[in-house]
């Protein structure tokens, strides 16, 4: 069972389930500070597409606990690093439903995640690093796996990025909450030119103890890189 609800701190403002896939739907309706979007499931380990919002994209994400919560975002700081239009206007859907088991093992993009949050909410893939510049949303480490492209400037939606504030010893870590097959690494590397500088070397380190150094350029095109099939856990770029 699936099971979808709009909350606050006192109570449960509506709510849906469904065994396959389940929705909310909100008209007439503007959201207030505190609100909460909760996703339930009847077991951990499992796979599910979520959206919380018609402004981000679906994601499919893999869940170690049964309940997952995405808080409504009505600070302006916060909402920088998303579209405008996210929990905006008084009309509102979101969903949630099972993926095919094609989908799940399917070659994709192991790292792509909209719905990643800076803190870690038992929700894989989830994006950690040492350093995010000021703390700003903009510059966050989920904004390295949100899955939008733009590279040629900084700051706000759409450019967001991860940030490093110029420290040698930055490092971004991806976790995928449970063990995985990689055989490629992608990367986009930011390029406001000449604002930006850029890497031209990353080590690549693996859960298991392998490691790969790759060499990279201010290109702004994803930069691919084949790899030995690896399995493992995470994958940290330093």
């Amino acid at each position: 069972m699936i099971t979808l609800r709009l909350k606050n701190k006192h109570e449960i403002l509506q709510e849906r389930s469904h065994i396959q896939e389940t929705y909310l739907a909100l008209k007439r309706r503007e959201y207030q500070e505190g609100e909460i979007i909760e996703l339930l499931v009847d077991e951990i380990g499992q796979f599910i597409w979520i959206q919380v919002d018609e402004a981000i994209e679906p994601s499919l994400i893999y869940l170690t606990e049964q309940k997952w919560e995405f808080p409504v975002m009505l600070d302006e700081k916060l909402r920088l690093a998303y579209s405008p239009k996210i929990f905006s206007g008084d009309r509102h859907y979101l969903r949630a439903w099972l993926p095919t088991e094609k989908e799940i093992h399917s070659y994709r993009n192991l790292a792509r995640n909209a719905h990643d949050q800076k803190e870690n909410t038992n929700a894989y893939p989830h994006a950690s690093a040492n350093v995010e510049t000021r703390n700003d949303s903009t510059f966050f480490a989920r904004n390295a796996i949100d899955g939008i492209l733009a590279n040629e400037d900084h700051g706000s939606y759409p450019f967001q990025s991860w940030g490093i504030n110029q420290r040698k010893d930055a490092e971004i870590t991806v976790d995928f909450g449970r063990e995985v097959e990689v055989d490629q690494v992608s990367l986009v590397l930011r390029g406001d030119y000449p604002h930006d500088s850029y890497w031209t070397e990353v080590t690549i380190q693996f859960s298991n103890g392998q490691e790969y150094v790759i060499k990279t350029t201010n290109q702004l095109d994803a930069q691919c890189f084949k790899i030995p099939s690896t399995k493992t856990r995470l994958i940290k770029l330093t």
